[in-house]
């Protein structure tokens, strides 16, 4: 049925697996089934493997559906359990990933052969793939990360998992055997950047090789088990452009927002969560110079940036004794004796915003930054706390000051009710007056209703505002005909809507 593969450990049986079984009564030597898996369930039903691979969304999951559910986990275990007693997992990890997945698929399809289960093509195709997801990958989560419309994946315990598509976040009948099942695939994932998740530690922040964002929360904090959230991240980064195209950004906006990039302006950006901050600035980071120094200061290291010259810095967790930590102020203190032309610190939510704008203000032009916040002003008060939060004794005026000195430009970024994501706002810190900051809106949003789909419908338009502050700047850099050019066009197309 299956032509013969070079075994583990070379031509030699017994090297790194067991000899293979014979669909005949196996002879001494050969697989040994453990009593545990005697009892043969009865054929799985093809629906319900189907249901299990495909992610299909479900509602409501009806008790005939439960129990083709539970034949097939019993019968994946069965097979699961006769395999790791076949192989040497030792000589498994030495293979290549291809490799090891064609020799485990050969050993489970002879197991099946062996113990006479009945199965047709497709469901036997089904099973083989989940088996080796269990072993080589991440197990139920394989077809989920595999798909490219995901947003976020979260898994509340091992038998309820969520996704985000197109905004919208839905149940699918993706399962795991049981809560060790779901703990053994976290600690797959968090183990690969030298993390850990148990009862000792039970937080834990982590990224996958693409740099999806991972948290896993473990009991005894998560009550009903494991809760664990994976941010995923498109394999094709999107760009401005595409942006503009989804209805995100006017072209005008988005022609602002790449001045802004390329004249080295210090640019906040601000949103809730979810709101695609993280997105945003990595398309801003696409037009800085491919000669600049640019590092990068985060807790999981999300960001991609293109240009050759890059650093890229990681927070890291203290240890079992509480020792080791490396906070994200560390990060930012250090990163200045690294001769960086650019500091982008990948979320702001501590005393390390102090650091930053300090950066920002000694010749480190054009560092990005995001925060939690719901509004630019907000964003800036957000700003004021985090550094009374570090234990600096400061006039509220003096951090005003600092902060006005330093950000040129905040970013507001929101996720709407219907799941769509919109930069609302672009606006410039002009400085103070008084004891208040000066803020002028240049771009906007305005929702004006809502479509039969039951989707917003808005605008971007321009404020009137053509000669912002960092007009100079843009000139410097020789791109202010570019800047006005953009916003006249865009105040040309609100008096006409205006108009109308």
């Amino acid at each position: 049925m299956f032509g013969k593969r070079q075994t583990f450990g070379g031509n030699t049986p017994g090297a790194g697996v067991a000899p293979r079984p014979q669909p005949s009564a196996p002879a001494s030597g050969s697989l040994t089934v453990p009593a545990r898996t005697e009892a043969v369930p009865k054929p799985v039903v093809d629906a319900a493997v189907n249901r299990l691979r495909n992610e299909d969304i479900v509602d409501v999951r009806s008790a005939d559906a439960i129990a083709r559910d539970k034949e097939y986990f019993q019968t994946k275990s069965a097979i699961f359990n006769a395999l790791i007693d076949s192989i040497d997992l030792s000589q498994l990890a030495t293979m290549e990933q291809e490799a090891a997945r064609e020799e485990i698929r050969d050993i489970v399809a002879e197991i099946i052969a062996l113990k006479s289960i009945v199965m047709s093509i497709s469901e036997q195709e089904d099973l083989l793939e989940d088996i080796c997801n269990d072993v080589l990958g991440y197990g139920p989560l394989e077809p989920l990360l595999a798909r490219d419309d995901i947003a976020d994946i979260m898994v509340n315990g091992s038998q309820k998992c969520y996704i985000e598509v197109g905004g919208k976040v839905k149940l699918t009948n993706v399962r795991f055997r049981d809560d060790s099942h779901l703990m053994n695939v976290c600690q797959r994932i968090v183990s690969q950047v030298g993390r850990r998740v148990d009862e000792s530690s039970p937080i834990c922040d982590a990224r996958l090789p693409d740099g999806s964002r991972v948290n896993v929360i473990a009991p005894p904090l998560a009550i009903d088990g494991a809760a664990l959230t994976i941010r995923k991240f498109k394999k094709d980064k999107l760009t401005l452009q595409q942006l503009v195209k989804y209805g995100s950004i006017s072209s005008e906006g988005a022609e602002v927002l790449r001045i802004l990039g390329r004249v080295r302006a210090n640019v906040l950006i601000s949103g809730g969560t979810g709101s695609g901050k993280t997105t945003l600035l990595n398309c801003l980071t696409a037009f800085i110079d491919r000669d600049e120094r640019v590092i990068t200061c985060e807790d999981s290291a999300e960001l991609q940036l293109q240009q050759p010259h890059v650093v890229r810095l990681e927070t890291r967790p203290p240890n079992l004794e509480g020792e080791g930590e490396i906070t994200m102020r560390d990060l930012v203190k250090n990163c200045l004796r690294m001769r960086p032309e650019r500091i982008i610190v990948g979320e702001v939510r501590g005393p390390e915003a102090f650091d930053l704008l300090q950066a920002m203000n000694t010749g480190h032009d054009g560092s990005m930054g995001t925060l939690h916040a719901n509004s630019p002003r907000e964003a800036l008060s957000r700003l004021e706390s985090m550094i009374t939060m570090g234990g600096y004794s400061l006039p509220s005026r003096t951090i005003r000051e600092m902060i006005t000195s330093s950000i040129d430009v905040v970013v507001q970024a929101a996720r709407l009710r219907d799941g769509s994501r919109r930069i609302t706002h672009i606006s410039e810190v002009l400085g103070m007056e008084g004891e208040t900051i000066v803020m002028q809106d240049i771009f906007l949003y305005d929702i004006l209703g809502e479509d039969q789909s039951g989707n917003l419908t808005g605008r971007h338009h321009s404020t009137g505002i053509t000669k912002p502050q960092f007009a100079e700047r843009a000139r410097y850099f020789n791109e202010e005909a570019n800047l006005v050019e953009a916003l006249e066009r865009s105040n040309i197309e609100q008096q006409t809507l205006l108009k109308s």
